[in-house]
């Protein structure tokens, strides 16, 4: 079977990097995980108190950042690398969620962060989550899946998963960070989240993680024939 590109878009906390984690395993794929880039070049600017309203200091700081993923043995998965550091966990903080939009929705940090994901899939035989990976990162991407899911349903996902790092964290305080992220995210004047208008959609509100990966596997392996 030839080697494809799978792209995965869609609304934070539906699913798609368990999916595309699943879905790169299963078929030998490398799995990349754009959020992670993003939430890595935020946690840099916060670390060093960048004003992202001014382009000029953005250029410059990000210049000074080094991404690459590893592949971390006793997870099993690739973890995030900012100039040499393991930032894996660091990344997925509140503080971190909560300014992540902003800075993913600037114009340099797009273009700095899609250069070296497009660099990535060169060879092919990829899994991309994100926002804006079937419309702009990978336009030509075989197979192309939005996935989907009901709003409460994401908020309750998302509040189990932070709740396991952070007991003092509110259902109500998630609620209101997603709904910022999903309005910044179709909102942003630079690769605004998009259906693309040959994806695939999936709505996983009444899927297991068994039952997705089931009905994702068969979508790519026909285009891999």
């Amino acid at each position: 079977m030839r080697p494809i590109i799978i792209t995965l878009d869609g609304y934070s906390s539906c699913g798609k990097s368990t999916l595309a984690r699943q879905l790169a395993n299963q078929l030998n794929y490398v799995f990349i995980d754009s959020g992670a880039m993003y939430r890595a070049i935020t946690l840099y600017f916060l670390r060093q108190h960048i004003d992202w309203n001014n382009a000029a200091r953005v250029k410059k700081a990000l210049s000074g950042i080094t991404l690459y993923f590893q592949y971390n043995p006793i997870t099993g998965q690739s973890d995030m690398f900012l100039n040499d550091e393991n930032t894996e966990a660091l990344i997925r903080d509140m503080l971190v969620s909560e300014h992540v939009s902003e800075v993913a929705a600037i114009k340099e940090v797009r273009e700095f962060a899609v250069a070296q994901q497009q660099k990535m899939g060169e060879k092919k035989g990829i899994v991309m989550d994100g926002r804006d990976i079937g419309t702009t990162v990978f336009p030509n991407a075989e197979l192309k899946i939005f996935v989907t899911a009901d709003p409460a349903i994401r908020v309750e996902r998302r509040f189990k998963e932070l709740y396991e790092r952070n007991p003092n964290i509110t259902i109500e305080e998630v609620k209101n960070n997603l709904e910022m992220r999903d309005y910044i995210d179709s909102n942003r004047e630079f690769s605004p989240l998009r259906q693309a208008a040959d994806a695939i959609v999936l709505d996983n509100s009444n899927l297991t993680r068994e039952e997705q990966l089931a009905i994702a596997l068969e979508w790519a392996k026909e285009k891999m024939i």
